[in-house]
């Protein structure tokens, strides 16, 4: 979210966006994907027995989709053809919306209800939070065991960024897995205003485009944005990166020092930018108040955005969610890859889960089948989408199954390319993942519980005020000292102690 590629990933969570920035949504896969018969490894691969020899069991797998597949039923009639042949369990798919996932997944962990594969991630169903409240097992000695494939498959650094005291506690979904921050640009302005892009090389260049666009473009939105603002998506641009979402970062010029975002130079300094841009008419006026950007872009009136995975490929991707307008990327920074760029979709097994091992082989098929991974991306051939040559495909419109997030299952490099990418992009992805420049604090988890409740108080702050200071709709001169005031009255203090206090800590044991 690709939020578009402050997650590399994220989208939804910063709108639909930043679900394409924080995630990543669209294959990034190999045009190699194979057919049911040529498909995967042994499923059970790194078990004690064949499929034949296993006992019977039902899998409970909870994971978010944007919208609630009419045919997840059908495809999950397909999906146990392959899963019962291959390591003797059925599967039930259970998708929630993502705006609705994590208070769904609340209530299945603490009802105790039936589930086995939970998907998780930093910023929805928050990892470290509920292995901290026991939600989840650790899987270190299943994985070596059961799922020895799906290790392998990795670099030992993405391995790196999942564990907690040490031990892995989920399965991360191979994808993109860096940051790299800058505009998407509708490419008929670049034409048509003849914008030299490599001289856009920090946010304010941009401004010229802008104002032509305002002046010249009636129907458009010069900068689109939703209530979330851009800040989220800039913390490499100003040279930061995010410790606890929403409160806390590091400047990478002293990378050891926690400090609250709000009263950063950088800030402030976001927050002069966007109100001027606002009052010059540059900002959609509903910004304060708009949840998603999904509307604006089906209209093909987003004209510039701000993105923080600007992913290889993701070009395509926008295209589709931008009415058909070609989009070009303008990256401002470079390739970054940290803690928080990792674990933006992994699988965990629930604490609840009667059959661990299983649910261990089922995630080591999922990664290593590409026919039963391309079945839970895209659905049945023919019915969900066509092949459009070998390894590509193109989706069937209003199929009942296009899930529009294929990196929520697995290893997106074992999925289809969608029509019109380029079949360089796997290659490109692996080695942007492998060449990014690493976080200083590469592993480092803030964990919340000494200051829970200080973080719900600060929450309630941070939704009051900055829809309107980010969006620049609210004057900082007149409201940022009263929103720092209410975020020290809310405990702000006492939770940057708290993570610098961690820090420290983990500085020391490593």
């Amino acid at each position: 979210m690709s939020m578009s590629k402050s997650a590399r990933t994220t989208a939804a969570a910063m709108g639909i966006m930043l679900l394409a920035s924080a995630c990543g949504s669209g294959s990034s896969g190999s045009p190699e994907a194979s057919s049911p018969a040529s498909s995967g490894a042994s499923p059970a691969s790194g078990s004690a027995a064949p499929a034949a020899q296993l006992p019977p069991v039902e899998l409970t797998w909870y994971y978010p989709q944007p919208s609630l597949p009419a045919a997840v039923k059908v495809v999950e009639a397909e999906v146990n053809k392959i899963t019962k042949s291959k390591i003797n369990a059925t599967v039930k798919l259970v998708p929630a919306i993502f705006g609705d996932y994590t208070q769904k997944m609340n209530t299945v962990v603490a009802s105790g209800e039936a589930a086995d594969i939970i998907w998780t991630s930093n910023w929805n169903f928050d990892y470290v939070q509920n292995q901290s409240k026991g939600a989840f097992i650790a899987l270190d000695e299943l994985i070596d065991k059961y799922a020895p494939e799906v290790k392998k498959s990795m670099p030992s650094f993405v391995w790196d960024a999942t564990k907690i005291d040490g031990k892995i506690y989920g399965v991360p979904n191979y994808q993109i897995v860096i940051n790299k921050e800058g505009f998407t640009i509708q490419k008929r302005y670049i034409d048509k205003y003849q914008i030299d892009v490599s001289k856009l090389k920090k946010p304010q260049d941009i401004e010229p485009l802008l104002a032509q666009i305002k002046a010249n473009e009636k129907d458009a939105v010069p900068l689109a944005i939703d209530r979330n603002g851009l800040y989220k998506n800039m913390a490499r641009t100003f040279n930061q990166e995010i410790v606890i979402a929403n409160i806390g970062v590091i400047n990478l010029n002293d990378p050891a020092k926690v400090l609250n975002q709000y009263e950063t130079p950088e800030y402030k300094q976001y927050l002069d930018m966007m109100r001027d841009w606002f009052k010059k008419g540059y900002i959609n006026e509903d910004a304060a108040v708009l949840k998603s950007l999904s509307d604006l872009q089906k209209a093909g009136k987003a004209s510039v955005g701000y993105h923080n995975v600007l992913k290889p490929g993701g070009e395509t991707e926008a295209k589709a969610t931008n009415n058909g307008q070609e989009i070009t990327y303008v990256p401002l920074t470079e390739a970054y890859s940290g803690t928080n760029t990792i674990i933006t979709t992994m699988q965990a097994v629930s604490r609840n889960s009667k059959n661990p091992e299983r649910a261990l082989m089922l995630i080591n098929l999922v990664n290593t089948d590409k026919a039963l991974y391309n079945l839970l991306a895209f659905g049945i051939e023919g019915t969900h989408y066509t092949k459009v040559s070998e390894g590509v495909i193109s989706p069937v419109k209003d199929s009942g199954y296009n899930s529009q997030a294929d990196w929520v299952f697995g290893n997106v490099f074992n999925g289809y390319l969608l029509e019109g990418k380029d079949p360089k992009v796997p290659e490109e992805t692996r080695k942007m993942n492998e060449t990014a420049k690493p976080s200083p604090i590469m592993g480092f988890k803030f964990k919340a519980d000494a200051v829970s409740t200080e973080i719900a108080n600060i929450s309630s702050v941070v939704s009051e005020y900055t829809p309107g200071l980010n969006t620049g709709t609210i004057d900082p001169e007149s409201k940022l000292a009263e929103f720092q005031q209410k975020l020290k009255t809310a405990g702000i203090d006492k939770v940057i102690a708290e993570a610098q206090k961690q820090l420290d800590a983990w500085k020391s044991g490593k």
